[in-house]
């Protein structure tokens, strides 16, 4: 099993002034004014943990520093791909086609979006196929809220659905999804992205040097 560890990041006064592009005074007032958390060191200095930056700048509609953001993602376990289809019998075809076909590779299966949720939270997969339409949470709404929350780990997303491309196809993309698939499903085109995918989330530095 995959282990993944938090890192845990403080920030003095001055960082969090130079992250946010304030003056270093203006961060102290944050904090001495109750709106920033933050802790004194033995030395009476302030320190900032991450996620309480975050938290505070998402609060007041601030931008999140792109270093923050990579600080805060949670790694993705790369040999686990998640399912979410309330289509039983398509989520257990595709479970053991993907296990076939992908040497090595974990399958998961969410039959809604609560579900589907529960486990990104959890066991933080590489890749979600995702269903457009999803008892609880739907498919938009969960692709929106895996781009949005660091803690999911920005896994891959392939969205799916029987609904007319042409009207699911842009709210899917728009939502943050990787890539688009109409059902009935292209099953060899379906495994050829999954794999550019995960390879994509094995060597992240490939992408970036491009």
């Amino acid at each position: 099993m995959a282990k993944f560890s938090n890192k845990v990041r403080t920030f003095s006064a001055l960082e969090v002034a130079r992250l946010c592009g304030v003056v270093n005074q203006t961060a102290i007032n944050w904090i001495r004014g109750g709106h920033l958390k933050a802790f004194s060191t033995p030395g009476g200095q302030y320190r900032v943990y991450s996620e309480d930056l975050v938290s505070f700048l998402k609060e007041r509609n601030m931008r999140v520093p792109d270093e923050l953001r990579d600080d805060l993602t949670m790694p993705v376990d790369p040999g686990l791909a998640l399912i979410v289809d309330d289509d039983k019998d398509l989520n257990t075809i595709l479970k053991r086609l993907l296990e076939r076909k992908i040497e090595e590779l974990r399958v998961a299966q969410a039959f809604d979006g609560f579900e589907a949720g529960r486990i990104i939270a959890e066991r933080h997969p590489a890749i979600v196929l995702l269903d457009l339409n999803l008892p609880g949470v739907d498919g938009v709404s969960l692709c929106k809220k895996i781009r949005s929350d660091e803690s999911f780990g920005q896994p891959a997303v392939i969205s799916m659905t029987g609904i007319a491309e042409e009207e699911a196809q842009p709210q899917m993309m728009e939502a943050g999804a990787d890539a688009f698939f109409a059902k009935p499903l292209n099953f060899d085109a379906l495994i050829a992205k999954i794999r550019e995918l995960l390879e994509k989330h094995k060597n992240p530095r490939d992408e970036d040097e491009g």
